[in-house]
């Protein structure tokens, strides 16, 4: 069965029709990107698979369960987590806290028990420190745990909203262009942390990218929109050689 099961999703906003017949299946441990010029509706596909946007027409399957319309926190708690194109941290809290949000989505005290500090809620907090850290590990960002997101450097901020997104304990993991603003270092960097995430996390990973070798680097499948339809979909090699995607997406 597949993780993610999209079938004839579409949306409208007044007359314009933003997204029409999206269709995909994204197998458990998946790399697969969505692609396609600005405009094209991938960030309005995402807004839908996470509840941002209820659909006009569709169904959206989680490992078999329709979560098609369902508020964002129903969504995010059935398994789907995600990053932004505009990075969106607490960027004044500090970065160890900043993952511990994402961990509060599971915590087991009561209101009261945090309120008055009961031994509950200090075991718990001991607990979410540890797991915070070593997510921020996996990132290398263990050792400015205590500092504040918004002194991260700017890549180092792409990290941490994975690693926060990560804290929710997802099924599926949507970036929004998590490349974005980073020089190529960073990316190829990134591309490493990506793949780690995939492997060792058994995470299936859907992205949204314009860095035509991040997509083709790390990307098993891939579709591409084009004015809200799909104009082609498969293996990452096929889909990138196709005459048509070569016209319209690369611009040659």
């Amino acid at each position: 069965m597949a993780v993610l099961e999209v079938k004839n999703l579409g949306i409208s906003f007044g007359g314009l029709r933003a997204v029409d017949g999206f269709n995909v299946s994204i197998e458990k441990g998946q790399l697969y990107g969505l692609i396609g010029p600005n405009g094209a509706g991938k960030t309005t596909i995402f807004n839908m698979l996470t509840g941002v946007y209820k659909p006009t027409d569709g169904t959206i399957f989680l490992d078999g369960v329709n979560i098609t319309g369902r508020k964002t926190t129903e969504i995010n708690k059935a398994g789907v987590a995600r990053t932004f194109q505009n990075i969106r941290l607490f960027q004044e809290l500090s970065v160890l806290d900043n993952v511990k949000v994402g961990l509060h989505n599971g915590h087991a005290y009561s209101t009261i028990t945090g309120i008055l500090r009961l031994p509950k809620y200090r075991r718990s907090e001991r607990r979410m420190d540890a797991r915070a850290l070593e997510l921020l590990k996996v990132f290398d960002l263990d050792g400015e745990a205590e500092l504040l997101a918004s002194n991260l450097p700017y890549g180092k901020q792409r990290k941490l909203e994975i690693a926060r997104a990560l804290a929710t304990d997802p099924k599926l993991l949507l970036l929004d262009e998590p490349a974005a603003g980073m020089n190529p270092n960073e990316t190829q960097e990134l591309m490493k942390t990506i793949r780690f995430v995939r492997d060792n996390f058994d995470m299936t990973i859907l992205l949204i990218e314009h860095d035509m070798k991040l997509v083709s680097g790390i990307c098993e499948k891939l579709t591409v929109l084009n004015f809200g339809q799909v104009l082609a979909q498969g293996d990452t090699a096929a889909v990138l050689n196709d005459p048509e995607v070569i016209k319209a997406y690369l611009g040659e």
